[in-house]
């Protein structure tokens, strides 16, 4: 009996922001021609501010939301039914870390090239940047198709 190898590993970062859609997408047409199983992850942090007596956790924002926040985005990308095989995976902690964790044994890392925050004009964002410095595998960044290019 000839032991079967595991699929290719399609690993995208989803934030909520159009160029996370466009990358899930990407994602999940790269990992069908390819025969493998794409896993999307939300990163969430607990946002915290530093005051006087030090770093204030702020208590509005939990894991209930981010798993919310998470839905939503998938949502919006799939309209209707999400891709079969699709991998969710929410985690807490540093976009950028969990994602260059993820990358440990990926086929790929599929990133927007601008998130929810920075500024606007920014070629790539902090997140994107940082996985294609560290990622333990080739790192794809998409680009929005609906925003002018500078």
């Amino acid at each position: 009996m000839q032991a079967t190898e595991p699929a290719p590993r399609v690993v995208v970062g989803v934030d909520g922001s159009p160029a996370s859609y466009e990358a899930l997408r990407w994602a999940v047409r790269y990992a069908r021609a390819l025969g493998g199983v794409v896993e999307a992850v939300h990163a969430w942090e607990t946002p915290s501010s530093t005051g006087w007596a030090g770093p204030v956790i702020e208590p509005d924002f939990d894991s209930e939301q981010a798993r919310h926040r998470f839905a939503e985005a998938l949502n919006t990308a799939f309209p209707g039914d999400r891709p079969a095989g699709l991998r969710e995976r929410l985690v807490e902690g540093d976009p950028s870390e969990v994602l260059i964790r993820a990358s440990e044994g990926a086929e790929v890392l599929v990133v927007g090239h601008r998130g929810r925050g920075g500024f606007a004009r920014a070629m790539l964002g902090s997140v994107s940047q940082r996985c294609a410095q560290h990622a333990s595998c080739p790192v794809v960044v998409v680009r929005h198709r609906g925003e002018a290019d500078g």
